[in-house]
C-alpha cells in the first residue's frame, strides 16, 4: 500500500471466456502465500497450482476472506506470510449475490440496495483496508449504445452500479485477448515475448493495456504513463503485470 493509503496493486483482468483470464495467474510467485477465492461453482484452474484455495458458495465469504487475511476476523489468526488475494471471478460473485439474496427476497428494492452495498463494502472497505496485491477477474459483455450506435464492452453489473460500472473502482484494468502475431509485430516491447508455441499457433494470448482505435468501446484503463504505446500488448502474465505496477509506483 502507498503512503496515501491507496492500494497500488489492485488489478481487474477482464475478457471473454477462453481468452486467458485464469491462465494469466499461472506465474504468480509464492503461490502458497496467496489466497485464491473461486466463485465459479468449483471450476478448477487450468494449471497445477499451490494457492491457498477456497471455494465460495456464499458471497459474504469473500468479505470474510479479506477480514481473515487482514487479521481482523474475530477469533481467527491471520495467515502467516500472506502476499495477496485473487477473486476469480467478480462476475460470478455478483451473480451469486443476486441468486442467493435478491431473486427470492420479500422486498426486492431493499435486496438490490444490499447488492450495491455488498460491492461497495468489498471494494471501498475490505480491499482498501487489506493493503496487499489484489487481483479480480471478470467476464465482459458487448452491448450496443443506441444513442451513439457504438458497441460497448464492459463487465455486466446490475442495479445502480451499472451507471459507473465496476471498472470505475479500479485504476488498472487490462483485457485478455487472442491477437494475431502479425498484428503484434508493431508492438515489440520488453513485456511481450513471442514463443515458439505462439509461432506454431499464429496468435498469442495477451493483456491489452491501452485502448486502440478499434477498442474505444472497452473500459481498459491505467494511470497516465504506466504503459507506452509499444506496451499496448503484453504477455498475459499477472505476475509480470504486478511487477510492472511496482516499478511504476516505486
Amino acid at each position: 500500500m502507498s503512503d496515501d493509503g491507496m492500494n497500488d496493486q489492485l488489478i481487474l483482468i477482464v475478457g471473454e471466456s477462453a481468452t486467458g483470464k485464469s491462465a494469466s495467474l499461472k506465474e504468480i510467485r509464492d503461490q502458497p502465500d496467496w489466497i485464491y477465492l473461486g466463485t465459479e461453482a468449483g471450476k478448477r484452474l487450468p494449471f497445477a497450482n499451490k494457492f491457498e484455495r477456497h471455494i465460495i458458495t456464499d458471497p459474504f465469504q469473500v468479505h470474510e476472506a479479506f477480514d481473515y487475511a487482514s487479521g481482523s476476523l474475530e477469533g481467527v489468526p491471520a495467515p502467516e506470510n500472506n502476499k495477496g488475494i485473487i477473486c476469480d471471478s467478480l462476475t460470478f460473485l455478483m451473480d451469486m449475490f443476486e441468486t442467493n439474496y435478491v431473486l427470492n427476497a420479500a422486498n426486492t428494492m431493499t435486496a438490490w440496495g444490499a447488492y450495491q452495498q455488498f460491492f461497495k463494502i468489498l471494494l471501498q472497505q475490505k480491499v482498501a483496508g487489506y493493503g496487499k496485491p489484489v487481483i479480480f477477474t471478470a467476464h465482459v459483455k458487448d452491448e450496443l449504445n443506441e444513442k451513439t450506435a457504438e458497441m460497448k464492452t464492459s463487465v455486466p453489473i446490475k442495479g445502480a452500479l451499472k451507471g459507473n460500472g465496476v471498472e470505475a473502482y479500479f485504476s488498472t484494468v487490462v483485457a485478455t485477448k487472442k491477437i494475431d502475431l502479425k498484428q503484434l509485430e508493431k508492438y515489440e516491447n520488453d513485456l511481450l515475448v513471442i514463443t515458439d508455441d505462439d509461432r506454431d499457433l499464429g496468435y498469442k494470448h495477451v493483456f491489452q493495456t491501452r485502448p486502440t482505435k478499434n477498442t474505444t468501446g472497452e473500459r481498459i484503463r491505467s494511470p497516465i504513463g504506466m504503459f507506452s504505446r509499444e506496451q499496448t500488448y503484453m504477455d498475459n502474465n499477472a505476475q509480470l503485470l504486478l511487477d510492472h505496477l511496482h516499478r511504476y509506483y516505486a
